[in-house]
């Protein structure tokens, strides 16, 4: 039975040659961070447009002053992104979805999340989308 012995010997060589590629292909290993986003309750957003891609692994901070009560909605891009993980205060939550971040004081929010769809995308507060509160997510 010499063709059995070669085709173990082969297989074994083939085994030894092998090399885990697991990590090299895990998107959530380093987020692109985005700039923040910063509610202030006298000038609105700090920014009102963000430029991003899908399949791309990003960290999405989001700061309040603490003067209004900001409930911040992004129904589309949530609804249309894999959202691994929402930090605050050093807290994590891993949910299976998103509907809104609300702050009712001061203080931060980390959203991390993989886009899954292009698109145009808006983000707002709610009640206060018409004073600053506005803005969009723009997937390529």
């Amino acid at each position: 039975m010499p063709g059995r012995s070669n085709a173990l010997m082969l297989s074994m060589v083939f085994l030894s040659l092998a090399q885990p590629i697991a990590a090299e292909g895990d998107k959530t290993r380093r987020a692109e961070r985005l700039e923040p986003l910063v509610l202030n309750a006298s000038t609105g957003f700090s920014i009102t447009q963000y430029e991003i891609e899908t399949g791309v692994y990003y960290r999405w901070r989001i700061e309040s002053d603490g003067l209004e009560e900001y409930k911040l909605l992004a129904p589309g891009l949530f609804r249309e992104s894999w959202i691994d993980q929402v930090v605050i205060e050093d807290k994590e939550v891993k949910p299976f979805g998103l509907h809104a971040v609300e702050f009712d004081d001061e203080g931060e929010i980390d959203i991390w999340f993989i886009s899954q769809r292009p698109g145009e995308y808006p983000f707002f507060v709610e009640g206060l989308d018409t004073q600053g509160f506005s803005g969009v997510f723009i997937v390529r």
